[in-house]
């Protein structure tokens, strides 16, 4: 036994020796090559587009495709202006938005008829807070009131089609759908209230009367602390005014502050800013200025050839033709996009709010660095995405659809009833139901 382990000492000495021996080997011939005349520059190495490189740096090239996308934008941008001149003409623009109609202005007059669903909005929820009007009825009554006042501009473009513009149109239908979600809102967080205050109503009728006791000498002190308490609660984070409780929101003042601000999620008391930077809002006022000034001059100047161009590929379903226009529009066409996301959501947004003192400013996040498509749809449109988070598809929504669901199929299996479960939107936990909002 101690000749074997002498013997694997020996061995595992010899094999370290060698490694080293190795090392110094190397160590003096590149000692040796370094020392001759010639002044050798090569030594083992890679190239860098070889996986053992190591090399990972290829931003360069990320600025090479973004010279290469602004040179291509430059010669089409040329072409553009050689091929049709200055189409550029700001007297059209009105025209382009509002369109011609015998004199008539629908799209002015469907945004000031916008006032009247507001309204009624308004008028419902005072009389459900006041109780004229049951719970139910009133419900009924405001899903009439939206359900008239989105079905009302598509009824009057198709009645008057030559009395609107494409863009007259366009802003009209995104006003009514805007108003939609925000009313939506309004009744929900109001109906939330009502509730609310109605539960906490009956439970306070429904506490025993207590007995005379010593301990109950000292409430008339004890109701005076926890008011105390509660005013205390009801200050607003450093501006010193009771916070607004329901049914007192519900006035024309707190309703269109609601209209025009930069949110789709109502609240009783949103957050406030103490003043407005006027350095903010004056960059904010050119930048919408200016950006609409470059949105139009693109849609005319270069966008409505090209479209008008492609009318006749794609009527005669020329498929190298119709795709070769619809590759040339695609460099204007995100151009536009891009203009318009930050004249709309960064500083048309960031205008209203300063102005309305509104202190949520998280309107966008880094949607340029989404890794796949389900978190570029959260992050490029935060206000729709918190409005479907919170005031769309909920968790109790969920769980009633999955009631019904099984009600209505009582004898299929348990296991196939689970596998219908996803198709109506609804996911199955072991913990608990919750929905899956689709976005």
């Amino acid at each position: 036994m101690t000749m074997e382990h002498e013997n694997d000492a020996r061995v595992r000495l010899r094999r370290t020796k060698s490694v080293t021996r190795a090392e110094e080997i190397q160590k003096a011939e590149l000692m040796a090559r370094k020392s001759q005349p010639d002044r050798p520059c090569h030594r083992p190495r890679d190239s860098l587009f070889s996986w053992s490189s190591g090399f990972d740096n290829f931003t360069g090239f990320v600025n090479w495709g973004f010279l290469l996308l602004g040179i291509g934008g430059i010669r089409l941008l040329l072409e553009n202006f050689i091929k049709y001149g200055v189409r550029v003409d700001p007297r059209e623009w009105l025209v382009l938005l509002n369109g011609k109609y015998d004199g008539e202005h629908p799209s002015i007059l469907l945004i000031i008829y916008s006032t009247v669903p507001v309204g009624l909005c308004l008028l419902i929820e005072k009389g459900l807070s006041l109780d004229i009007i049951a719970h139910g009825p009133g419900m009924v009554f405001h899903v009439v009131n939206l359900v008239v006042m989105v079905l009302t501009p598509m009824v009057v473009i198709h009645l008057k089609d030559s009395g609107f513009s494409l863009f007259g149109a366009m802003y009209v239908c995104m006003l009514y759908a805007i108003l939609f979600l925000k009313l939506w809102s309004y009744v929900q967080v109001n109906m939330w209230c009502r509730l609310s205050s109605r539960r906490n109503a009956s439970s306070q009728g429904r506490m025993r009367r207590q007995s005379l006791s010593c301990n109950n000498l000292q409430t008339p002190n004890v109701k005076q602390n926890n008011a105390e308490v509660d005013d205390s609660k009801n200050e607003a984070d450093g501006s010193g005014t009771a916070l607004v409780q329901y049914p007192d929101n519900l006035n024309l003042r707190d309703l269109y502050y609601y209209i025009l601000a930069p949110t789709l999620c109502y609240e009783l008391n949103f957050p406030r800013t103490q003043r407005i930077r006027k350095r903010f809002l004056i960059k904010r006022v050119l930048e919408v200025v200016v950006g609409c000034q470059v949105v139009m001059s693109l849609f005319q100047q270069w966008m409505i050839p090209s479209m008008r161009n492609s009318l006749v590929p794609f009527s005669n379903m020329d498929v190298a033709k119709a795709s070769e226009r619809l590759l040339k529009l695609a460099i204007p066409n995100h151009l536009v996009w891009l203009c318009f996301f930050y004249l709309f959501f960064h500083s048309f947004l960031n205008l209203m709010g300063e102005l309305l003192h509104f202190a949520d400013r998280n309107f966008y996040c880094d949607w340029w660095n989404a890794n796949n498509i389900d978190i570029f749809w959260r992050t490029w449109n935060m206000p729709v995405h918190r409005w479907a988070v919170r005031d769309g598809v909920r968790e109790e929504h969920g769980v009633r659809h999955r009631l019904l669901h099984q009600r209505l199929l009582p004898r299929v299996p348990r296991q196939r009833a689970a596998e219908d479960v996803p198709d109506m939107g609804v996911h199955r936990d072991d913990g608990a139901d919750t929905a899956i909002a689709v976005k």
